[in-house]
């Protein structure tokens, strides 16, 4: 359980690496092409972990290359529009926003999965939203978000970061309920192989359309450690949740906003507005509440399924 705890925080950590990284060379690199590196590179430490675990060749078999094309096509999205908004934010702003995720997975979860939503769950969404409108009210105010509908790349480079984060936020509850589909018959390496190949094939794939510079050291070693680092990450998210249950790992998730706190002021001066301190502790309160209230029906379920006792022999 402890260790699940620190394999949590660590991926916190390095994710929080991983998006500073990105932040540094967002401007000055082609997205596809930051979108390409995230997803190679991170090929290196998976297929490592993946033969030290002894499953490599079991993880590329796969009956759902449909389902893992869908997952890859929304999570890269995804992924395009959040590499474009933290090149646009400062880092903090850019975290806070993020955690606005786990609200529309319980949205889409109602809605495309049909699971039953408990009120507890309900009045979480409901002042999480309300967080969301809070940290977004600058540019609600001034209109600047419809100005980005209106002007497109004409419009505010902070208004069309907000948007590009916003945006990415949906996918990716859209990206884990279509994992939450592929998870029925397919195991995490398995996902986290073909998310990555699909990343990559997209990234290089848009380079007609978005641009492809061959870059000088510096940015070259930093592109290969946005994956490197990425692809490790996700390495300790996968392990994290294999030691300890969801419920409880679930709100240390919110550790990546004093390590964006702190990378974000050492690195690039970046602290975060007063509506988005305000507006990210309310989605971080409601966020932090659900997972609470799942860890205490986890220990009820438990406690009932140990005390009942096993039906009888046949």
């Amino acid at each position: 359980m402890t260790l699940g705890i620190l394999f949590k925080l660590a991926s916190a950590f390095l994710f929080t690496v991983m998006a500073a990284l990105i932040r540094s060379v967002g401007l000055d690199v082609p997205l596809g092409e930051i979108v390409f590196a995230r997803s190679f590179f991170a090929l290196i430490p998976i297929m490592i972990w993946l033969r030290w675990r002894g499953v490599a060749r079991r993880a590329l078999v796969t009956d759902r290359h449909v389902g893992h094309m869908l997952r890859g096509m929304i999570g890269v999205s995804s992924m395009f529009l959040m590499f474009a908004g933290l090149a646009r934010l400062p880092l903090p702003d850019a975290t806070a926003l993020g955690y606005a995720s786990p609200i529309f997975v319980v949205i889409f979860a109602a809605v495309l999965l049909r699971e039953k939503i408990h009120a507890m769950r309900w009045t979480a969404v409901a002042v999480g939203l309300c967080g969301v409108v809070v940290m977004l009210w600058p540019q609600l105010s001034t209109g600047a978000l419809a100005k980005v509908l209106h002007d497109g790349p004409q419009a505010d480079e902070t208004a069309l970061g907000v948007a590009f984060a916003l945006g990415a936020t949906v996918l990716t509850a859209a990206a884990m309920i279509q994992i939450r589909r592929l998870t029925e018959s397919e195991g995490t390496g398995t996902i986290v192989f073909y998310f990555s190949v699909w990343s990559a094939v997209a990234g290089l794939a848009s380079a007609p359309i978005l641009g492809w510079e061959w870059p000088d050291v510096a940015t070259g070693l930093t592109l290969v450690a946005i994956g490197c680092v990425g692809g490790v990450a996700q390495i300790l998210l996968t392990e994290s949740y294999r030691r300890a249950d969801a419920s409880l790992i679930a709100p240390f998730e919110y550790s990546t906003i004093l390590w964006a706190l702190a990378i974000g002021y050492l690195a690039f001066g970046d602290l975060p507005s007063g509506w988005t301190a305000i507006g990210g502790a309310i989605v971080v309160a409601s966020g932090v509440a659900v997972a609470l209230r799942e860890r205490q029906l986890g220990i009820k379920r438990a406690r009932v399924r140990k005390a009942t006792p096993p039906p009888p022999a046949a």
